[in-house]
C-alpha cells in the first residue's frame, strides 16, 4: 500500500539536491580548496602522526568504554519502572545539550587535581589523581557520550515486543537465555551504530583536547589541524591531516554499517514490556547500583559546574554580555541554516525511500561529521577572500560551520516524521489534490513541527557551546561565551570562568527549551 503513494514531488528532490550539493561543498570542496592553496612543504612529520595515533587511540577507547558501559545501563532502565526514572531520563539528556567547555570545567572540579576525589583520595593517603592527557580526554568523552549511547540503546529495547518478553517467560527462559534470544541480536543491530557515531564525534572533537590533553603527546587531529593553520600557516599538513580525519571516519563508518544487522523482531500491540526474567533480588539490587553509579558520574560534574558558576556570578567580566549577544546571533544563525539544510536532505532521502533507493543520503548526511570545522571554515575563508574581507565574515562562517556539524542530528531527527507523514497521511492529501505549499501546510508540518522544534532548538544549543572555528579567526576584541571563558581559563581567571560558565549554560537551556516547547505547542499527537 506504501508504495502507491505519491512520493514527493519535484520541489523536494530539487531542494534536497541543493541542500547537498552544498553539504558537498561545504565538506569536500572546502578540503579541496585548501590543498590547491597549499605550498609544498614538509608534509607530515613524527608529531602529526603521533596525533592521527593518538586520535584512533583514544576515539576507539571513547567509543568502546562507552558503549560497554552503556548496556548495563539501559538495561536497567530498560526493565525498570520506578520513581525519578523520568528525572533520570532528563539527566541523560543534559550532557548532551552542555557546552563541552562547562562539562570540562564541572569534570576538573571533580576529578581534577583539586578536585572532590582527589581531596578523599589524598585524605586515604593515596596519590591525586592527573586529569589530563589520555585519561581526561576519554573520561570527558564517556561524559558525553555515554548518555547518548544509552537513549540510543533504550529505542533498541522499546523494538522488542512485548509478546517476546512474555512468550520467554511461559518457557522459562533465565536472564541469561532472554540476553542470548532477545537482547544480544538488538544490541547487534544497534551497537555498531552507535560505535561509529562515538567514533565520529572523538574523533573531530576540538575542546576536549585543548583543555585536557595536557600535551604534545595528547594531541588529536583536529587540534594539530588548529595548530597547522593558527600558529604556522602550513595549509598543506592541515589539508593532509583533515583528508586522513575525513579517511578514517568514512572507514569507520561504512565498517559499522558494513556489521550492523537487523534483530527481525517483527511487530507488536505495543504494550508496555513486564519482565518477568529481572523480578530478582539480586538483578534488582545490580540495577539500583548501575543506576547510583551513573546519576553521580553525571550529576557531580553538573552540579559542581552549576554551584561553583552560581556563587561567582558576581565576578563576571564587563565582556560577558557582548560575548553573550554575539552567541546568540551565531547560534540563532546557525539553527536556521541546520534546519533549513537537514529539511532538504530529509526531503531527498524520503524521496529516494518512496521510489525504494537505498540510504545514501542518509549517510552522506552522518559522514559530514567527519569533516573537520577547521578545514571548512579556512576553506570557506579561501574562497571569500578574493571578494570580501573573510575576518568580517567571521560570525556567518562560524555560523555555516555549526550548521553543518549539527547537520547529522537535525537530518535524523525530521526524517523519521517526513516518512510518517507520507506513509500516514499521503494517500488522503492525493485523493484531495493537495499539492505544493498547501500539501505541506496541512499534510506534512503537523507532524513536522514538534521534530523541527528540538531539532532547530538542539542545533542552537550545539552552537551556543561551540569552540571551534571561532577560536580559529576570532580577533582578541571579539569572543562567544565559549571562548571568554577558554581565555578566561588560559589566564587561570577560574571563577570569572565559572560565572560565564552559568550564563552559557543558561542560556543554551533557555534556547532549547523554547524551541522545543514552541515545536510541541501545537504539534498533532
Amino acid at each position: 500500500m506504501i508504495a502507491t503513494r505519491r512520493p514527493p514531488g519535484r520541489a523536494a528532490t530539487i531542494g534536497g539536491g541543493l541542500a547537498l550539493a552544498l553539504v558537498a561543498a561545504l565538506t569536500l570542496g572546502t578540503l579541496a580548496a585548501l590543498a590547491l592553496r597549499a605550498e609544498p612543504g614538509r608534509g607530515l612529520g613524527p608529531a602529526e602522526w603521533a596525533a592521527v595515533r593518538f586520535t584512533l587511540l583514544q576515539s576507539l577507547l571513547s567509543a568502546a568504554v562507552s558503549c560497554a558501559l552503556a548496556v548495563p545501563v539501559a538495561r536497567a532502565l530498560a526493565r525498570r519502572r520506578f520513581p525519578g526514572r523520568d528525572a533520570m531520563a532528563t539527566l541523560l539528556g543534559a550532557p548532551f545539550l552542555l557546552p563541552v567547555i562547562v562539562a570540562v570545567f564541572g569534570l576538573v572540579a571533580i576529578w581534577g587535581r583539586g578536585g572532590l576525589v582527589s581531596d578523599a583520595l589524598a585524605g586515604a593517603g593515596l596519590p591525586r589523581l592527573d586529569i589530563y592527557g589520555l585519561t581526561g580526554v576519554v573520561l570527558a568523552h564517556v561524559f558525553f557520550n555515554l548518555p547518548l549511547v544509552t537513549r540510543l540503546l533504550l529505542q533498541g529495547w522499546a523494538t522488542i515486543p512485548a509478546e517476546q518478553f512474555r512468550l520467554a517467560a511461559q518457557l522459562g527462559f533465565a536472564p541469561g537465555d532472554v540476553f542470548r534470544r532477545l537482547e544480544a541480536p538488538m544490541l547487534r543491530a544497534v551497537l555498531p551504530g552507535a560505535f561509529a557515531l562515538v567514533f565520529l564525534l572523538c574523533m573531530t572533537s576540538f575542546a576536549v583536547a585543548l583543555t585536557l590533553g595536557g600535551g604534545p603527546r595528547a594531541t588529536t587531529v583536529e587540534l594539530a589541524i588548529y595548530q597547522a593553520i593558527r600558529f604556522d600557516f602550513d595549509l598543506g599538513r592541515a589539508a593532509w591531516l583533515g583528508l586522513i580525519q575525513f579517511g578514517l571516519c568514512a572507514a569507520a563508518t561504512l565498517l559499522a554499517l558494513r556489521f550492523a544487522a537487523d534483530a527481525g523482531f517483527g511487530g507488536g500491540l505495543g504494550a508496555a514490556p513486564r519482565r518477568w526474567d529481572a523480578d530478582r533480588a539480586r538483578l534488582r539490587a545490580l540495577d539500583a547500583c548501575v543506576l547510583a553509579a551513573l546519576a553521580l558520574f553525571l550529576g557531580l560534574p553538573l552540579a559542581a559546574a552549576g554551584v561553583q558558576g552560581a556563587l561567582a556570578l558576581p565576578a563576571l567580566p564587563a565582556a560577558v554580555w557582548r560575548a553573550a549577544a554575539l552567541s546568540l546571533a551565531v547560534a540563532l544563525l546557525s539553527a536556521a541554516l541546520a534546519f533549513a539544510l537537514g529539511l532538504g536532505l530529509a526531503g531527498l532521502a524520503d524521496a529516494r525511500k518512496a521510489r525504494g533507493h537505498g540510504r545514501g543520503v542518509e549517510t552522506f548526511g552522518l559522514l559530514s561529521l567527519a569533516a573537520s570545522p577547521f578545514v571548512i571554515g579556512t576553506g570557506l575563508f579561501i574562497v571569500l577572500h578574493p571578494v570580501a574581507d573573510p575576518f568580517a565574515l567571521a560570525v556567518p562562517v562560524t555560523a555555516t560551520v555549526n550548521a553543518v556539524m549539527a547537520l547529522p542530528f537535525v537530518l535524523r531527527t525530521l526524517l523519521p516524521a517526513l516518512t510518517e507523514a507520507r506513509e500516514v497521511d499521503g494517500r488522503l492529501a492525493d485523493s484531495l489534490g493537495m499539492r505544493g505549499f498547501s500539501r505541506f501546510r496541512l499534510a506534512v508540518w503537523p507532524r513536522l513541527r514538534r521534530p523541527a522544534g528540538f531539532a532547530i532548538g538542539l542545533a542552537a544549543a550545539f552552537s551556543m557551546g561551540d569552540l571551534g572555528v571561532i577560536a580559529l579567526f576570532a580577533p582578541p576584541e571579539v569572543a562567544t561565551l565559549p571562548l571568554l571563558m577558554q581565555r578566561l581559563m588560559a589566564s587561570f581567571r577560574n571563577e570569572a570562568a565559572a560565572g560565564v560558565a552559568f550564563v552559557l549554560v543558561a542560556l543554551t537551556l533557555a534556547l532549547f527549551w523554547g524551541f522545543n516547547r514552541w515545536g510541541r505547542g501545537r504539534a498533532a499527537a
